[in-house]
């Protein structure tokens, strides 16, 4: 199917219409997504056929390079119909914002002439690269890696190592990821969760695989080779913005969920239906402003941090735009969790079982909290920011 088209038509969708005609499909195939702990491959491929996971590849690549706020939005609309679908996309295509830091031959074979190329990556540099003519010998074990039973190719994450030592740059440890072909990688049943089991974010391994110095990239400072206002926006504050947004898509998948069970449900020991009570009243009115404010400040931040990045010739954007979504993308998961446990708690006993939409909502959402871009500390870290305490600028 040819790329970021649905049908077979000579008309190219949006990715924001193609997010939305997709989603009955994403909605459709969740309970097999979470079963199965990956994508169901009918559902991965038209995802993939959509354009969802070239988003952010450069336009000069051969990908779609669209607007900040429209990407994101995709990612919401996606959240509403399956948070785990949504946030295979949201990794995979935010990840591929280092396209545009390799060579463009590169960044094409790898994303571009492999079919239906999704790269999975994981987080943490503990693998090793060692310096070998032309290139490195790759090894490690490495977990978090979302969407690695549909990728196409693996980023290891590594430090460097020559002659025996860790290698700096700018005084640090270089690290690289290192981008292998899953054919040479060992992929390990390792996500047994309660929530997002869809993402299937299991482990990896590599045993002493070359990779040429080519299909390495810097994890921090590597130069762009296409230029782009996408490329001035930080890898983690797009992983941020990626998952304030399927929180927020998730939040508003149970509201709705919620008005069918407080529509059909008599509580026990309790005249009238569920959504009769005054308490759940109050609860969907705390529900929808605390949606809607989470939504408008992290999309306010998004677009001002995109009207930067496109008004302003600077390689890197200000700490105060960064700060802002920073803040912005973790409230929002933190109000979207709110909104979860208080639509849960509202339920009684009607959503505590297995296949229930709403307990999926609830694993799912206490497994976004736990990941790094829910932590508690980023108001702490933009607290600082706005006290002139000094802080640690790479966390946005």
């Amino acid at each position: 199917m040819p790329l970021n088209r649905l049908a077979a038509t000579d008309a190219p969708v949006s990715p924001l219409d193609a997010a939305r005609k997709l989603a009955p499909l994403v909605r459709a195939s969740a309970d097999e997504t979470d079963a199965n702990r990956e994508l169901p491959k009918p559902l991965f491929h038209a995802l993939a056929d959509a354009g969802m996971y070239l988003m952010a590849v450069p336009r000069a690549v051969g990908g779609l390079e669209i607007d900040f706020p429209t990407y994101v939005q995709v990612i919401e609309e996606l959240g509403k119909a399956d948070a785990s679908t949504a946030w295979t996309v949201s990794q995979g295509a935010n990840f591929s914002t280092y396209s545009a830091r390799m060579p463009r031959d590169v960044a094409r074979a790898i994303w571009i002439d492999t079919p239906r190329s999704v790269v999975s990556n994981t987080p943490g540099a503990t693998a090793q690269a060692v310096v070998v003519p032309g290139g490195y010998r790759v090894t490690g074990r490495q977990g978090f890696s979302t969407g690695c039973r549909h990728a196409s190719w693996i980023a290891a994450h590594a430090q460097v190592i020559e002659n025996g030592v860790v290698r700096s740059k700018d005084g640090k440890p270089e690290a690289r990821y290192c981008l292998v072909p899953v054919g040479e990688v060992e992929l390990l049943d390792t996500w047994h969760t309660r929530g997002m089991r869809g993402t299937g974010t299991h482990a990896f391994a590599v045993n002493d695989v070359f990779v040429p110095a080519e299909r390495t990239v810097l994890t921090y400072g590597a130069p762009l080779v296409s230029d782009g206002p996408r490329y001035k926006i930080p890898l983690t504050l797009g992983f941020a913005a990626g998952d304030g947004m399927v929180a927020l898509g998730l939040a508003r998948s149970c509201i709705n969920a919620f008005f069918d069970v407080a529509g059909s449900k008599t509580p026990r020991n309790v005249q009238g239906l569920l959504r009769d009570q005054p308490i759940t009243q109050f609860a969907v009115g705390q529900a929808e402003a605390a949606l809607r404010s989470g939504r408008a400040f992290l999309m306010e931040a998004v677009c001002d941090i995109w009207n930067e990045a496109t008004s302003t010739e600077a390689a890197t954007l200000s700490r105060e735009r960064r700060a802002v979504l920073r803040l912005a993308a973790t409230h929002a998961i933190r109000l979207a969790a709110q909104i979860v446990e208080s639509l849960y708690t509202a339920c009684g006993a009607t959503t505590v079982f297995d296949g229930h939409l709403i307990q999926r909502h609830f694993q799912d959402m206490h497994v976004i909290t736990q990941h790094t871009q829910g932590r508690l500390a980023h108001y702490e870290l933009v607290g600082q920011h706005w006290l002139g305490v000094p802080i640690d600028e790479a966390r946005f």
